[in-house]
């Protein structure tokens, strides 16, 4: 069964109420409503390159969507399964799965605590059973009380070609962060060794102590009268680097209880969950080496925060 692909790019004369994802989709396939909205749920679309999941979506003049689908296959809708399964899934294919990670929530198995973690619920979601193996490899992680976009690996194969990417610090991770007092440079890089004490709180060692390399580099993007909101990038990917960079430059991210927790309090940061979203990631598909960029909006407390 040959793999078909379609593409338009929008063009002057295609009417204003008629530059929507569902409406390009659908007349690319003839597929019916019902089956236009399934090629998006099984992430058959692509805007301008970058993976599409809205077919509510607006179209602006010189967007080219694009379809890959099997025409003999039916494309159900799949939003209700994952939403059951309390997931938001931004991209699946046969080799990964990348999903916009909630705060609250694991993303591995801990001893003493709830069994609620992500991969489970990736498991539930996929209908794999313990026994049969993992349902996904983890790739990356997320804190707890952190949210935002994580990639899983659903082979052997190709979670070894995505480790290889993280090791090698090739994929691009941004990060929205919110942290206490403001910042005194408009942007900077922090570098630091961290390592870790018998309470597995990280922190940086001197320069002739061991420790692995940690590089963050952040823009400010807002400053508040008492806090700032940063976009972080990061050049390397340790245990809470984060945190403990900027709680360590007397500015902890709003909500942390162990790096700084008395300056991590905020009168309008009431939420039990950490000002850290990890907003976007890109990297390059494990198996056809294509550039994949996802994002993840900004939570409502982020927003409600920043007014």
């Amino acid at each position: 069964m040959p793999l078909t692909i379609r593409s338009t790019t929008i063009s002057d004369d295609v009417p204003a109420e008629n530059r929507k994802a569902d409406r390009a989709v659908q007349s690319l396939t003839g597929t019916s409503r019902r089956e236009t909205v399934g090629l998006f749920d099984h992430h058959c679309v692509w805007l301008n390159g970058t993976p599409c999941s809205a077919p509510w979506q607006r179209l602006a003049v010189g967007d080219t969507i694009e379809v890959r689908y099997y025409p003999a296959q039916r494309y159900l809708p799949q939003g209700k399964r994952a939403r059951s399964a309390g997931l938001d899934i931004l991209f699946e294919d046969a080799h990964l799965i990348v999903v916009n990670k909630p705060p609250h929530c694991l993303t591995v198995p801990a001893p003493g605590h709830d069994k609620n973690t992500l991969v489970q619920r990736l498991a539930a979601y996929l209908g794999r059973k313990p026994r049969r193996g993992p349902a996904v490899f983890t790739v990356q992680r997320l804190d707890r009380e952190a949210s935002g976009v994580l990639v899983f690996a659903k082979s052997p194969e190709a979670w070894h070609q995505l480790r290889a990417q993280f090791a090698a610090h090739t994929p691009e991770r941004e990060y929205a962060v919110i942290v206490a007092g403001r910042l005194d440079q408009q942007r900077g890089t922090i570098r630091s060794r961290l390592t870790t004490n018998r309470r597995l709180k990280r922190y940086s060692t001197s320069s002739t102590e061991p420790g692995e390399l940690a590089v963050t580099r952040y823009e400010v993007q807002q400053q508040l009268a008492d806090a700032t909101y940063v976009r972080v990038r990061l050049e390397t990917g340790r245990r809470n680097q984060i945190r403990v960079h900027f709680a360590e430059g007397g500015h902890p991210v709003l909500g942390d209880t162990r790096y700084e927790p008395l300056l991590a309090v905020h009168p309008r940061w009431p939420a039990k969950r950490l000002a850290l979203h990890a907003v976007a990631l890109a990297f390059q598909h494990p198996m056809t080496g294509r550039r994949l960029q996802f994002e993840a909006p900004l939570p409502r407390e982020f927003r409600r925060f920043l007014g």
